[in-house]
């Protein structure tokens, strides 16, 4: 015999990105989504004429992504040519750029006088040794109203201030264990933090000749899609926090 009590209707959990903001199930990304918001405004200064040098570019890791979101980041197909410079050699194997240089931390880049339009270093900074040395070389690189756009972490924020209490040694581990797509432990290189902060980052463009656009930035905290709880947290700190503390830093700078 059949119960008259109506069947319970069981509802989907969400997951924490699905929860906090609904538009991601349209694409796979938020409307704060910082890759986007940073890559939008970069090749929205990139000119078909334009060299680019990428630096820090890496071996490319976006290729095992390939989606609209990741594709932001490739910029050879809008401009004349994406030069990359980096100090792991695994990076010549980069699909997206059109000339590779191995550089080495304590010598100057490879790189001509004012050969370069738009340069993009996206966190690279933090593992910099010595930034006076990188942005003086970023200086002398660009060609005057040639641009400098940076993504960096932000070392006032949580998660600068936790980078900094793991030793270096532990950071792939971690890594593997709380991102919901964990980078490969190659990919994970020591972090330095000798420049991190929105404060210190104007003060040395001040000093090498930049006009600048400096400030945090937050998007969906992706690190905590392990836990709903620390996820929910994730999303208040974004909403609340000063920008000075936001995870994130913003850099737009133009040679004067």
């Amino acid at each position: 015999m059949k119960s008259s009590r109506p069947e319970r209707i069981t509802r989907p959990v969400l997951d924490p990105k699905l929860r906090h903001f609904p538009e991601s199930q349209f694409g796979g990304y938020s409307d704060i989504d910082q890759l986007v918001v940073f890559y939008t405004r970069v090749r929205s200064l990139i000119e078909p004429s334009f060299t680019v040098l990428d630096i820090g570019c890496g071996r490319g890791k976006h290729t095992e992504e390939r989606t609209p979101r990741s594709n932001l980041k490739i910029l050879n197909d809008q401009c004349k040519r994406v030069i990359g410079i980096d100090v792991n050699p695994a990076a010549m194997d980069n699909p997206f750029i059109d000339e590779f240089h191995l550089v080495d931390a304590e010598h100057e880049w490879p790189i001509p006088d004012a050969a370069v339009d738009l340069a993009v270093s996206d966190y690279v900074l933090e593992h910099v040794e010595h930034p006076d040395r990188f942005f003086s070389e970023c200086n002398r690189v660009i060609k005057p109203g040639g641009y400098l756009c940076m993504r960096t972490t932000n070392a006032m924020s949580y998660f600068g201030v936790a980078a900094r209490l793991i030793p270096n040694s532990l950071h792939p581990a971690v890594v593997q264990r709380t991102y919901v797509n964990p980078r490969k432990e190659e990919d994970v290189f020591p972090i330095r933090y000798r420049c991190n902060t929105v404060y210190a980052i104007r003060r040395a463009l001040d000093r090498h000749g930049f006009q600048h656009c400096v400030y945090g930035y937050q998007s969906d905290p992706a690190h905590f899609g392990f836990s709903r709880a620390l996820y929910s947290l994730g999303v208040m700190h974004q909403r609340l926090a000063p920008r000075s503390i936001r995870t994130a830093i913003f850099v737009f700078a133009r040679k004067l």
